[in-house]
């Protein structure tokens, strides 16, 4: 079977849809984003491939947002979905962008993590999965979640 998929096996996804201004606009039925390695390779960074396409993760206080304070909205990389808002990100001590909720929860997904002997929850964007990081129920209220997000995997637009 080859990596490839053809219109026939395209998967369509629900997501919403934000202006750069972070403001909600709709919600639409898109097609998932698939693409072969070589693609994912030809479009990203090594340390974007790494993080998105093979579940890595990026060493604490490295990524170009961690410490980010300007205004704006949180891209996926991969597929440009709008993903997180400045309105959300918090300090959380740990050298990862951390935002207590994402735009619209229908734009990422979450996964069971079992990886390197523990149990996590692993978020990934709904439109492309992209591993984007994992979520912990140690945040600030009203939500009491931290999602500790990798830099290499988003793109920030000031607003």
């Amino acid at each position: 079977m080859s990596n490839t998929q053809t219109s026939e096996t395209t998967q369509n996804v629900n997501i919403v849809e934000f202006n750069d201004s972070g403001e909600r606009e709709q919600e639409v039925t898109v097609p998932k984003v698939s693409k072969t390695a070589e693609e994912w390779h030809r479009q990203l960074s090594t340390q974007q491939f790494e993080v998105t396409r093979a579940d890595g993760t990026e060493r604490a206080f490295t990524g170009e947002y961690w410490d980010n304070h300007e205004h704006g909205i949180y891209r996926c990389v991969c597929c440009g979905t709008a993903l997180f808002s400045s309105e959300t990100k918090f300090e959380s001590g740990t050298g990862w962008p951390s935002f207590s909720a994402p735009l619209a929860k229908e734009n990422v997904t979450a996964t069971e993590d079992r990886k390197f002997g523990m149990t996590r929850v692993a978020v990934s964007c709904r439109r492309c999965d992209a591993h984007l990081g994992h979520v912990f129920p140690d945040g600030p209220k009203p939500t009491g979640l931290r999602f500790c997000m990798n830099s290499a995997s988003l793109r920030f637009v000031k607003s």
